[in-house]
């Protein structure tokens, strides 16, 4: 079955059928129309699987694809042109450019937290640059795996981009497939199986993975600003955002301050007993409730962490006084659990930070602009913000992606283009004049000229 489906899109993309400019363009447009056709039903999905409201489901899942899908159309036509580059005087007369090509059938592998968004856009990058797609929705989030296939059926052909299903533990028997590039989405551990899997095949991949996300607050910060930033960061999804704040380090000086107005700003946003509020989502499964519901023991937590085992809601926690080999401290807690642990020196926060990976995400509150620039100087990471958490994710015009163990590869507006294309570099040479300098025999008067042509 999967053999076949894979051929049949090899022998789709064989015929060329996607790389004309009208053809991408359809196929966006096609998409487009389905995603709006079935936008309610998207909701209604996002609700059963994560508990998402109509608002939290818009506002960080469709109104991303839909506002991605028409930056990308804007500027298609741009991005598939040559780009001219400059030609070394040495090879003059001639024109030096890059053309872009897709890769062919690729691989979209997409996780259970914004599983909407999540699948649908690598989905544009990978039209807008010509391919045809598989994708496999998480097996976590059934309903929404229902809608995207729906989605993805009305749209196209299944020669060009369809939906498998498999169980979980599965990905194996796709991964076997001979596919011409992977995008996947989700763990660490993971993550390494596929890039091992396709090791085989020598496959491109690009990893979207996650990590501990340091967020610093330091003595200048606004205090107040912080903390519902870092609330609404942090919290949304229920902490289940890979790019959420994973911790707190900050400045003894006013962590006081933030621990009272962080109870504040998580009090207004969700209530005094947030478990309650049937806006806020629950978390995945048992099997992840569980596992933050463990993490919770034996620690201080100062603020919330109620929790509901019948609606595997965990309210927003705010944990104090937490210890480097604390458990909340040795993975991506991927939950509403926010540690904080202080320090006294900015070299010290700087040290905490670079002694672990290299996160996904990195947040700085301050108002010293020195201090900005240290930390960004200094600080690897794949993106972030000053003053605010995780709204870098939703710019079209910035490229999206780890570095390290928290992924590798970029995407997003023209970084989907890029990332789902070979580009092939040209050199176009004139036919007159042949300047025979290169030409053997090489005589001391060539040997000359090219030191000096060359130099």
């Amino acid at each position: 079955m999967l053999e076949q489906i894979v051929a049949a899109q090899k022998d789709y993309f064989s015929k060329k059928k996607t790389l004309p400019y009208a053809a991408r363009m359809n196929a966006l447009n096609a998409l487009e129309k389905s995603i709006l056709k079935h936008h309610n039903e998207i909701y209604e999905a996002l609700w059963q699987d994560l508990n998402k409201s109509e608002t939290e489901a818009f506002m960080t899942e469709v109104s991303m694809v839909l506002t991605e899908l028409k930056y990308v159309k804007r500027h298609l036509k741009r991005w598939m042109s040559e780009e001219v580059v400059s030609t070394p005087f040495a090879h003059f007369p001639s024109k030096s450019f890059i053309v872009s090509e897709p890769f062919g059938t690729v691989l979209i592998i997409s996780p259970w937290n914004y599983p909407f968004m999540l699948s649908i856009d690598p989905l544009i990058g990978a039209l807008c640059a010509g391919n045809t797609a598989v994708i496999k929705p998480s097996s976590y989030s059934p309903a929404t795996s229902d809608v995207i296939e729906k989605i993805i059926s009305d749209a196209f052909d299944s020669e060009y981009v369809t939906v498998v299903r498999l169980k979980q533990g599965q990905n194996d028997l796709l991964l076997e497939q001979n596919f011409d590039f992977i995008f996947f989405t989700g763990s660490v551990n993971v993550g390494k199986k596929i890039m091992k899997q396709a090791s085989y095949n020598l496959t491109p991949v690009v990893l979207e993975l996650g990590g501990k996300n340091p967020c610093v607050i330091d003595d200048t910060a606004d205090i107040k600003i912080a903390a519902d930033r870092i609330a609404f960061g942090k919290f949304l999804n229920a902490g289940q955002t890979c790019v959420a704040p994973d911790y707190i380090l900050i400045d003894n000086k006013v962590k006081d301050s933030f621990m009272s107005q962080i109870k504040s700003s998580i009090t207004k946003m969700y209530g005094e007993n947030p478990v309650e509020n049937k806006d806020y989502p629950k978390i995945i499964n048992e099997k992840h409730f569980f596992r933050l519901k463990d993490l919770l023991e034996n620690e201080n937590v100062c603020v919330g962490g109620q929790y509901d085992e019948k609606t595997n809601k965990i309210a927003p926690a705010v944990i104090d006084g937490v210890s480097e080999d604390s458990p909340l401290m040795q993975n991506e807690i991927f939950g509403p659990l926010l540690p904080v642990i202080t320090y006294d020196s900015i070299s010290q926060a700087k040290e905490f930070i670079l002694n672990r990976d290299k996160p996904l995400a990195f947040y700085l509150f301050t108002t010293d602009r020195k201090r900005e620039k240290e930390f960004l100087q200094e600080i690897p990471f794949g993106g972030g913000c000053i003053n605010d958490t995780i709204i870098h994710v939703a710019s079209s015009n910035l490229g999206f992606g780890g570095v390290g163990t928290s992924g590798m590869g970029k995407y997003h507006g023209r970084e989907s283009f890029r990332v789902f294309s070979n580009h092939k570099g040209v050199i176009k040479k004139a036919l007159w004049p042949d300047i025979p300098v290169r030409y053997q025999p090489y005589t001391p008067f060539k040997r000359k000229l090219l030191k000096f042509i060359l130099k």
